[in-house]
């Protein structure tokens, strides 16, 4: 199960040339290691212990490379847009490959790539850079407004609704007024004639913070293209010991609960309540059964297999008893 990390812990990770001949390595086997990736080289002069590079998710991946990238630049480091923001802001990279680093960079006639940096000469307000972990990048707005653009509906609405429950959700109850106002700073980069406006302008009508994990996201995303429009958003359940328990999707016409069933709520520790994972599955277990009985409502699951397209979750809620309208 791949794993998350901090900007601390990629920090960390991150072992330079000059570090690593200084323990003793010779040139040519830091070669030799790259070679059985015993090592990753993650950008010029700097590199990672190959298995804990393979235990991460693409966004710890890419957050590494953006670390080592300006470790390595003279002077000021560069503002980091796109994705690579995306990931100093902790925003996810749904099904979105590790790529290039993503940098600001004035005086060039177009975008260049080159070894691994995708420059980026864009006019950019001051305001819409600020400084996140002591490196400069492009603001949370600007930052969706730019993923949003260039990413698939699915990673779109993924990275919008974190960054929306990072500005106005409170637990699992969002304020309309932050809302609005994280909606309002987004559109007002949409200028008439960039290319993927109306995109951006979908996924901010679209996007709900309340949303815990791109799965549920993304289940929304494809609920929405069954068809479903009366579905409810964590929908409080007060147990019978008077537990506080939120369910992803509420399906009233069918009296059901709907569940996105990630691994990770089981696997990681930083998501799951519980010491083991062992633990969560019989902790979820006991919280479904309370739910059933205080409101006689069934309690259906998915995971990340049935999202991968609308058909495949209508063929799943098909099978649970669970009908698009109409």
């Amino acid at each position: 199960m791949p794993r998350r990390i901090t900007f601390e812990q990629a920090d960390a990770m991150l072992r330079s040339r000059d570090a690593l001949v200084a323990t003793g390595i010779t040139d040519r086997q830091l070669r030799a290691l790259v070679a059985s990736e015993t090592l990753i080289r993650v950008h010029r002069g700097f590199y990672v212990d190959g298995d804990s590079w393979r235990e991460l998710w693409a966004e710890g991946r890419h957050l590494l490379r953006v670390i080592s990238h300006a470790r390595s630049s003279p002077g000021e480091s560069p503002a980091f847009m796109q994705m690579s923001a995306g990931v100093l802001w902790g925003l996810p990279l749904y099904r979105v490959p590790d790529g290039v680093v993503h940098a600001l960079i004035q005086g060039s006639r177009h975008t260049r790539t080159v070894a691994g940096i995708a420059r980026h000469d864009i006019d950019v307000a001051d305001n819409d850079i600020v400084e996140r972990h002591g490196l400069r990048c492009t603001s949370l707005a600007r930052t969706v407004f730019d993923m949003v653009r260039t990413m698939s509906p699915e990673a779109a609405i993924s990275a919008a609704d974190a960054a929306l429950r990072m500005t106005a959700v409170s637990g699992q109850a969002q304020d309309a007024v932050a809302a609005d106002q994280w909606r309002d700073d987004v559109l007002r980069l949409a200028s008439p004639g960039l290319r993927g406006v109306r995109k951006v302008r979908w996924a901010v009508g679209f996007a709900d913070g309340r949303a815990q994990l791109p799965g549920e996201s993304v289940s929304r995303l494809q609920l929405s293209r069954l068809g479903f429009r009366d579905i409810d958003l964590q929908v409080h359940v007060v147990g019978s010991e008077g537990d506080n328990y939120f369910m992803d999707f509420g399906f009233p016409r069918s009296r059901m609960f709907g569940e996105f069933d990630g691994e990770g709520k089981y696997l990681e520790p930083e998501l799951r309540t519980t010491p083991t994972p062992a633990d969560a599955v019989l902790a979820e277990k006991r919280r479904e059964d309370d739910v059933r009985g205080i409101t006689g409502w069934g309690v259906r699951r998915w995971g990340g297999l049935h999202i991968r397209s609308a058909a495949a979750l209508g063929a799943r809620l098909t099978a649970f008893g669970i009908h698009p309208p109409g």
